[in-house]
C-alpha cells in the first residue's frame, strides 16, 4: 500500500499529462502567459538585487567568529530564494486566480466525465473574478501574519538560523492550500472547511505541497508546473474526496 505522503508526486505527474491533452490545452494558455511575464520580471529584479538582499539578512559576526560566515552564507542564500519564490507564487496566483479556477473546473469535468458546471463563456470567466479574488485575499490573510512572523525571525541573530527550515515547512503547507483551494472553491466548500479537510489529509497534503514546491523552485520549469499543479490538485480533490 502506498504511503499517503508519496501520493503527491503521482498527482502532479498526472496533472502535467492532463494539461498537455488537447481538450485542456486552450485553458492553460492564459495562465502560462501570465506566469511567463511575471517570472521574466522577477528574474530581472532578483538578478540586480539578490546580493543586496542576502547581505541585508546576514548577521554581522565578531571577528573571532568570522569563519562562520562561509558556513551560514548558503543558508541565507536559500532563505532569500525561498522568500523570492514565495513573492512570485503569491503574485502570480492572485493575478491568474480566475484562470486557475476555470482550469480546475474543466479538469474536474474531464475526470468525472460529466459537466455540472455552466457552459464556457467570457461572461462566466469575468463573473469568477470577484469570487476568486476574494478567495485569494482570504489566502493572503492566512499567509501574511505567518510570513511576517517568519520574516521578523529572519532578522533575529542566532535564532534566524532556523528561519529557512521553517519557511520551507510553511511553504509546503501553503502550496497544498493554494492549489487544492481551487477545486474546493469551485465546489462551494468554505475556507474553514477546506482547511479542516486538508488537516485530516495532512500527509497527503504535505506530499502534494512538497513536490509542487520543489517543482516550482526550478526556473522556467515552474512556468509550466503552475497549471500542472492546478490540474494535480483537482485530481487530489476528486480522488481523496471519494
Amino acid at each position: 500500500m502506498q504511503a499517503p505522503v508519496l501520493s503527491g508526486p503521482q498527482y502532479l505527474r498526472e496533472g502535467l499529462k492532463l494539461i498537455l491533452s488537447p481538450n485542456l490545452r486552450l485553458f492553460v494558455l492564459l495562465p502560462l502567459a501570465i506566469n511567463l511575464l511575471l517570472f521574466g520580471g522577477l528574474v530581472y529584479v532578483a538578478g540586480h538585487q539578490f546580493s543586496l538582499w542576502v547581505d541585508a539578512l546576514m548577521p554581522t559576526l565578531p571577528d573571532w567568529l568570522s569563519f562562520l560566515t562561509y558556513l551560514i552564507w548558503p543558508l541565507f542564500v536559500a532563505l532569500v530564494i525561498l522568500m523570492v519564490f514565495f513573492t512570485f507564487t503569491l503574485v502570480a496566483n492572485i493575478i491568474a486566480a480566475p484562470f486557475n479556477g476555470f482550469l480546475a473546473e474543466k479538469v474536474e469535468v474531464v475526470l468525472r466525465g460529466e459537466d455540472t458546471f455552466p457552459a464556457f463563456s467570457w461572461g462566466e470567466l469575468v463573473a469568477m473574478v470577484p469570487r476568486t479574488f476574494g478567495r485569494e485575499m482570504r489566502k493572503l490573510g492566512y499567509f501574511l501574519p505567518r510570513a511576517i512572523g517568519l520574516f521578523i525571525l529572519s532578522f533575529i541573530p542566532v535564532v534566524n538560523v532556523i528561519a529557512a527550515p521553517l519557511w520551507l515547512i510553511f511553504g509546503v503547507w501553503m502550496m497544498a492550500i493554494q492549489y487544492i483551494d481551487y477545486p474546493a472553491d469551485n465546489n462551494k466548500m468554505s475556507w474553514q472547511d477546506m482547511l479542516a479537510w486538508l488537516r485530516q489529509k495532512r500527509w497527503q497534503s504535505m506530499g502534494f505541497g512538497g513536490i509542487t514546491y520543489l517543482a516550482l523552485l526550478i526556473p522556467f520549469v515552474n512556468i509550466v508546473m503552475m497549471p500542472a499543479a492546478v490540474a494535480g490538485a483537482t485530481l487530489f480533490w476528486v480522488r481523496e474526496r471519494n
